[in-house]
């Protein structure tokens, strides 16, 4: 299997041209090439394949080999991965996603795609659509028992599923302890991305995260995204942020009139390759 390894600010994915070729079975290959020690080493598998409505669609699949709906860091690459593979002409790019066709505007300097400005949508508040169990119409400033301590929690959906909980300390916390219980929690049937975010001032917050399927990882696109809405929300900051994770920095912008996310960064290709996957998960 041929492939091309790429990260956004850390967030790193296996990923492969399926315009050329055909997996069968995508979950375990993800579960093998992700493994850092027999694998590749990565957060996930992305598929890049045709699409009739979109330049291409990305299908994206954890460490564990579960599905994701959406990746803020994976779609940028994907842009870039169609700047570089000549799939696309123009700086303008779409992207067929379970959470809806996204509009990038690629960042293209000397002729080289070095990132991406990517229209993620208007934030989904309503409770039983991100999802998670909850009687009121939003779940903003929630207290949500978990571990037995009490958090303030704010969920929302940017294609997929977050909780976004503020806190003194972000660097301090013991996540491999803690995600778990956000991930697995029983307000959440689908498991949830959690958020652990210190506000630093009102353009600037810190934010480590705890990813379904795939553990802490340096990064996440729509786990930032949703961090700066529930920011806003909760008036700790401005519409125009700086969320700065493991892996590096990205600008989200929440526009007040046509109440779309924006988020702009880098993305970034580390090598390709080609890997015999064993027997059996071809």
């Amino acid at each position: 299997m041929k492939f091309t390894k790429m990260q956004g600010i850390g967030n790193d994915y296996v990923y492969v041209d399926c315009f050329k070729e055909n997996l069968a079975n995508p979950a375990e290959i993800s579960k093998f090439v992700s493994n850092r020690n027999f694998g590749i080493g990565s957060d996930g598998l992305i598929l890049v394949s045709p699409s009739e409505i979109a330049d291409c669609r990305m299908d994206i699949y954890n460490a564990d080999g579960s599905r994701a709906e959406m990746c803020g860091n994976g779609i940028r690459c994907v842009g870039k991965f169609l700047w570089d593979s000549g799939y696309v002409k123009t700086s303008v790019a779409t992207v067929e996603t379970m959470a809806g066709v996204k509009k990038l505007d690629l960042i293209v300097n000397n002729g080289e795609c070095t990132g991406a400005i990517v229209d993620m949508g208007e934030p989904e508040l309503e409770p039983k659509k991100i999802p998670v169990v909850c009687s009121e119409d939003t779940m903003i400033d929630k207290e949500l028992i978990v571990g037995g301590k009490t958090y303030n929690v704010t969920c929302i959906s940017m294609g997929n599923p977050h909780c976004v909980t503020f806190v003194e300390d972000a660097e301090g916390l013991n996540l491999p302890a803690l995600g778990p219980l956000f991930e697995n929690h029983v307000a959440f049937p689908a498991r949830i991305n959690t958020e652990f975010v210190t506000v630093k001032d009102r353009n600037h917050v810190r934010m480590r995260v705890w990813e379904r399927g795939s553990d802490e990882t340096m990064a996440c696109g729509t786990g930032a995204c949703a961090t700066a809405v529930a920011a806003i929300l909760n008036n700790h900051c401005d519409r125009e942020i700086i969320v700065t994770l493991n892996g590096g920095d990205l600008k989200i912008t929440w526009d007040e009139v046509t109440n779309h996310v924006f988020m702009e960064g880098p993305a970034t290709t580390s090598f390709t390759g080609e890997i015999k996957l064993p027997e059996g998960i071809k």
